[in-house]
């Protein structure tokens, strides 16, 4: 458990418990997403439509944070409503060098000064801005491998699952 300083200490998994657990995809996943500066984040909209708006992905201090500047209208949807998805800018090219990579989850305000302090620090930010924690409710890494496309998908209290898929139509089947 851990406090975060807005609320209810939170029990949910952070990213340093994901690659704990999963480190092979973790790697791949941070990897992905530091290949460029800016990421797609899809939040909930107060009319429950969808969001999508551009932001920076920041993995510091064992985290996976989200930055953002004061009451823009992603911060304001995600206090509202912490589910999210990223989505790793998939790069200029139609190959998708690296596929596909997506986080869903919660985004959770951070509100400890000294926890912000640090964070500011540690990425040269002025103050003030919003900080959230993700919290990973699935990792996802859709790829194409020879003639087939593959997807590895993790959750809570699961191990890594790969799944594949041919152009034919016989069923996708999931690797042992």
């Amino acid at each position: 458990m851990r406090n975060l300083g807005n609320s209810e200490p939170s029990a949910a998994p952070t990213w340093s418990a994901f690659a704990a657990a999963e480190p092979e995809l973790a790697a791949t996943v941070r990897e992905r997403f530091g290949r460029y500066t800016h990421h797609v984040l899809a939040t909930v909209r107060k009319d429950g439509s969808p969001r999508l708006t551009g932001l920076e992905v920041n993995f510091r201090l064992g985290e996976l944070w989200l930055a953002m500047m004061p009451n823009s209208r992603k911060a304001l949807d995600l206090r509202r409503d912490p589910r999210c998805s990223l989505l790793a800018n998939p790069g200029a090219a139609a190959d998708m060098d690296g596929g596909d990579v997506r986080i869903s989850g919660r985004a959770v305000e951070v509100t400890d000064p000294e926890t912000v302090e640090r964070f500011a620090r540690e990425v040269g930010a002025p103050l003030p801005f919003h900080l959230f924690l993700m919290e990973p409710a699935e990792v996802v890494r859709t790829t194409v491998e020879d003639d087939e496309l593959v997807v590895r998908t993790w959750s809570p209290g699961r191990t890594v699952r790969t799944i594949r898929r041919g152009n034919d139509d016989s069923a996708p089947r999931q690797d042992p």
